[in-house]
């Protein structure tokens, strides 16, 4: 069975989850341990953490908590933000992250796909993309990279099919116009990144109703579909999606007794 997966993003900043809109005006969401933990019980297929501001001191961090997460969390779970070498790769999935999500450093040296995905195989690649619709085109998307600021030339559909031909196992792809504002996926962006590439396509911006994650299945053709906002405040629980994309007909796991009600 091709399962579609629901998977929670905690975006991190100084030891904490936060979360805003287009990036900007973050506010305090939780623990991140305590966080992730509890969506895996309550039913996530995977777990996200978007370290947005990866500093050194950040870095170390982040490594910290990755470290503890691994001891707690029973499913896959990606880190993403300021990885810049080899190395740095290195250390996070020695700390037991099961994926590393790059996107900037990968922009500016596509190469460091390349690298990663040989030394430690596509699965642990994550190729994260944000992207904006581009000025007056209707079916293009800019690529921008330093968390959202700073607008490249590149293309988000040629930059995905890139990624995916140097190695890269999945996309994370979030729209940054849609980011926290709750009114549904990009979805002409990413089902048009999602047939341009062989590899999974994660949704990531803009989910607030149950139906959006139905649609980020069945109109954005996504693999997976990811939500920060609303699990973390409380509006759905990671059970409650589910079983409304089960009732749509799209395949997912479901506990028999629910777990957990975040």
């Amino acid at each position: 069975m091709d399962y579609r997966r629901v998977i929670p993003c905690l975006d991190t900043k100084d030891g904490r989850v936060v979360k805003g809109v287009s990036f900007v005006d973050l506010i305090d969401a939780g623990d991140p341990v305590e966080l992730a933990a509890a969506y895996v019980a309550a039913g996530a297929d995977e777990v996200a953490f978007l370290d947005i501001t990866a500093t050194t001191e950040g870095r170390k961090t982040t490594v910290e908590m990755a470290s503890q997460v691994s001891r707690k969390v029973t499913v896959p779970f990606t880190v993403g933000g300021g990885f810049k070498t080899i190395e740095d790769i290195e250390v996070m999935l020695d700390a037991g992250a099961d994926r590393v999500g790059i996107n900037s450093a990968a922009v500016n040296d596509p190469s460091l796909i390349t690298l990663a995905s040989k030394t430690f195989g596509p699965e642990a690649v994550v190729c994260a993309i944000d992207a904006k619709r581009a000025a007056g085109g209707r079916d293009k998307w800019t690529v921008y990279i330093n968390g959202g600021q700073k607008a490249t030339d590149l293309d988000a559909v040629d930059w995905a099919i890139e990624a995916c031909k140097r190695g890269a196992g999945s996309i994370l792809l979030t729209s940054i116009e849609r980011d926290g504002v709750k009114d549904g996926y990009d979805l002409a962006l990413t089902r048009a990144v999602a047939r341009a590439v062989d590899i999974p396509v994660i949704a990531s911006g803009g989910a607030g109703k149950l139906e959006h994650f139905a649609q980020g299945i069945l109109e954005g053709e996504a693999d997976a579909v990811l939500a920060a906002s609303v699990f973390h405040f409380g509006v759905f629980s990671i059970r409650q999606v589910k079983e409304y994309l089960a009732a749509q007909g799209i395949p997912v796991r479901l506990e028999e007794d629910g777990g957990s009600q975040l």
